[in-house]
């Protein structure tokens, strides 16, 4: 079936997870054409998304600062007792992260420990770097864990076309777990259904004299080629993404961040922050806007994998 996410020459399509939004192209690409072809899929969002062009870091609230590229979300926690770092970015972001926490006028080196949203080449791919230069402790999900040290080799969809180098994780977290360092503290649940081990953190800061909860969700989306329902990218895909929406539903925060910068509206936000602060980061209806989306894209999918009929409009 043709999917409606296709468009007419002269505009790009939507594509679920890796949030290709609708700008101009000359060419157009088609939802089959990515889901058949992993090295396009890569190509198209990479440079679509502006994942490898550099940008200003800047502090987002209490002590979280944005360190990522235009289009990748990537955290620094900083503390008097050394940093967290949140994801990375593609294989070639690692030295644009340190210059970006540089800038900031943090120590790279006192990055203490490593965390990862999920253990794809976006998000992961330049973590053997980091801990190369900083010595850091790598903690990620269990169920991510040989992924992340494969260079996500064997990936379900992905093979071996968007491997990177792999890296040795030194904690393997369960659902639940937390990670402290300094005055942050970050709770991980597992929330399945991207990878295996995609995780969800969130983080309680206190910030002159105002309480917030900070989310960074994860795992709610599909990326095309994904199959669901019939015969299932992996056994179990379509009641991890069940139960991962539901959680995710669950969750009330105040402000949420995510790995791909146009979810939250990050050029916005930024822009906005300028001149109005921390307020601008405070979206609730935001956050059940975007999890509701992911979650009807899904149903979508599995009607449209089992050949069920629209219902009308």
């Amino acid at each position: 079936m043709s999917r409606p996410f296709c468009v007419l020459m002269g505009l790009t399509l939507l594509v679920a997870d890796a949030g290709l939004a609708q700008t101009q192209s000359t060419n157009q690409v088609t939802w089959e054409q990515l889901a058949n072809d992993n090295k396009l899929f890569l190509s198209y969002a990479n440079k679509t998304l502006k994942w490898e062009e550099p940008t200003e870091p800047f502090r987002i609230v209490g002590p979280i600062y944005f360190v990522g590229t235009e289009g990748l979300g990537v955290f620094l926690f900083a503390t008097a007792q050394g940093h967290i770092l949140m994801n990375t970015g593609m294989p070639s972001s690692g030295p644009m992260i340190v210059d970006s926490i540089r800038k900031l006028g943090f120590r790279p080196e006192d990055i203490k420990i490593l965390i990862n949203a999920h253990a794809h080449i976006d998000h992961a791919g330049a973590f053997a770097f980091i801990k190369r230069l900083t010595g850091a402790q790598l903690a990620v999900m269990k169920d991510d864990v040989a992924a992340m040290e494969s260079g996500d080799r064997d990936d379900f969809k992905y093979r071996n076309d968007l491997a990177y180098e792999g890296v040795k994780v030194d904690r393997v977290l369960r659902d639940g777990d937390v990670i402290k360092l300094g005055d942050v503290l970050l709770t991980a649940y597992h929330t399945p259904g991207h990878t295996r081990g995609a995780t969800t953190w969130i983080a309680n800061l206190v910030v002159d004299g105002k309480a917030y909860v900070v989310a960074f969700p994860d795992g709610a989306g599909f990326n095309p080629g994904y199959r669901v329902a019939k015969d299932p990218s992996y056994p179990g895909i379509a009641e991890d993404f069940r139960k991962t929406h539901h959680m995710l539903e669950m969750l009330k925060p105040d402000i949420w961040l995510a790995q791909h910068n146009e979810y939250y509206g990050f050029q916005a936000k930024r822009k906005r922050a300028e001149t109005e602060g921390v307020t601008v980061w405070i979206d609730p209806e935001g956050y059940r806007r975007f999890i509701a989306s992911k979650k009807r894209a899904f149903e979508d999918e599995v009607d449209d994998e089992l050949g069920a009929s629209s219902p009308p409009k």
